[in-house]
């Protein structure tokens, strides 16, 4: 009869960082992409917030590749097969990306952690588990990971959680879901919901800058 088994094995994640003017001080914002995304176009999302010279910006690629029809090498953070597995993985992952930023740039300035659609779920993670604590975090069209939401003792840092009107997959219930969650925990957590979809907008972008500049006083 078929069994099936678990072998722990080393791989190399690639991330890209876009240094601040003065990266020793600047805000550091970690960013995680969506399902069937790029680390460079989430770099290219992430360009786009509010003073963002000013910021030390790092697009993590997740570990787990493949092509698109037009041979584009994309990526998703985990699938439900092995996620018990996966979920350990991608966070010390997540945590060396921080730890060589920071040694690499000297970069001492506040943390955020950011997450798109899939990668909301990481950057939750990240801020939850990974031994670096933020000083803010931007949920932008994705979920408190379940694991998280069981756990009555989560900590995490002010949290921005955004949604379109007319995202179909982070519903206004989930929304819902998660606020409840959050504050049930005592973490400091605002909202907003903007005319759109699933997908990055001005409207968004406004908000996530003065989120920033309020928690960091830089961006």
């Amino acid at each position: 009869m078929m069994q099936t088994r678990f072998v722990a094995t080393q791989v190399h994640g690639r991330y890209l960082v876009e240094p601040a003017v003065r990266p020793a001080s600047a805000p550091l914002v970690v960013g995680f992409h969506g399902y069937g995304e790029s680390a460079e176009q989430h770099l290219d999302a992430l360009r786009q917030l509010p003073g963002s010279r000013d910021l030390t910006l790092v697009a993590v690629q997740s570990l787990h590749l493949f092509y698109t029809r037009n041979r584009d090498v994309v990526g998703s953070w985990m699938t439900r097969q092995g996620r018990e597995h996966a979920i350990p993985d991608n966070v010390a992952y997540a945590a060396r990306v921080v730890g060589a930023v920071r040694e690499e740039l000297g970069a001492g300035g506040p943390l955020v952690y950011l997450g798109f659609s899939q990668g909301t779920s990481m950057a939750y993670r990240a801020a939850a588990l990974s031994g670096h604590a933020g000083r803010a975090l931007i949920a932008l069209g994705g979920d408190l990971p379940p694991e998280l939401a069981a756990d009555p003792s989560l900590r995490l840092p002010p949290v921005l959680v955004a949604r379109g009107t007319r995202d179909e997959w982070f519903t206004q219930q989930k929304l819902d879901n998660d606020l409840t969650a959050l504050a049930h925990r005592g973490v400091p957590a605002r909202c907003l919901v903007f005319d759109g979809g699933h997908e990055w907008t001005p409207e968004f972008y406004t908000a996530a800058g003065a989120f920033l500049r309020e928690l960091t006083g830089e961006a």
